[in-house]
């Protein structure tokens, strides 16, 4: 099982950095383990001891970027603000997110072969991170008597298949590109389904 806890093994950040770099400079297919090895400062014998392929690096740098891209997007709202405008401007700030995700953009167009499997078939961790968010952040306006009580799993999860999905095909009639239209659609479509006071 792949970890994200540094004081399990202090040397991940810099193995998953390492990995990012070389992602992004040569993408997935044509970076070796001795790159991610050589850009780590580490041996390719201790590299192998911590990951034995290069798609369990692959997976550890997915779900990393994933955790700091939903910390960007929770750090974009005001959480003195209404249920409302936290929910319109959470969704801005995913869809902004997503369509400026250096790594993510490239990917999908270059190595879909690599992408789409993390994001289909094997989408789980990154669509219960999303949901564990969403129903976090419930959860809490709850306690705040923003919302109504009602268990936040279900409509949590809705709203992160909907992310994935708009990831994977951000053209339809969703706007993503228009943050004016995107807070519409956000106020008009997904308040009703978080259930506001």
């Amino acid at each position: 099982m792949i970890t994200l806890d540094e004081r399990e093994d202090p040397t991940q950040p810099e193995i998953l950095d390492g990995a990012l770099s070389a992602f992004l400079e040569f993408g997935i297919r044509r970076t070796s383990m001795g790159e991610v090895a050589k850009r780590s400062k580490l041996s390719p014998a201790t590299l192998y001891r911590r990951f034995a392929q290069k798609s369990d690096i692959v997976r550890a740098v997915a779900i990393r970027e994933a955790h700091r891209f939903i910390a960007d997007v929770d750090a974009r709202i005001d959480q003195d603000a209404s249920a409302e405008e936290q929910v319109v401007e959470g969704f801005v700030a995913f869809t902004q997110g997503v369509r400026r995700n250096q790594l993510l953009t490239r990917l999908l167009v270059t190595e879909p072969e690599f992408t789409l499997p993390l994001l289909t078939t094997e989408a789980g961790p990154f669509l219960a991170l999303g949901r564990d968010y969403l129903a976090a952040i419930t959860r809490r306006l709850q306690a705040e008597g923003k919302l109504q009580p009602y268990e936040p799993e279900p409509v949590a999860e809705i709203l992160a298949r909907l992310a994935l999905s708009l990831v994977l095909t951000p053209d339809g009639v969703i706007p993503v590109d228009d943050v004016d239209a995107a807070r519409t659609f956000a106020r008009t479509h997904i308040t009703p389904l978080v259930r506001l006071t």
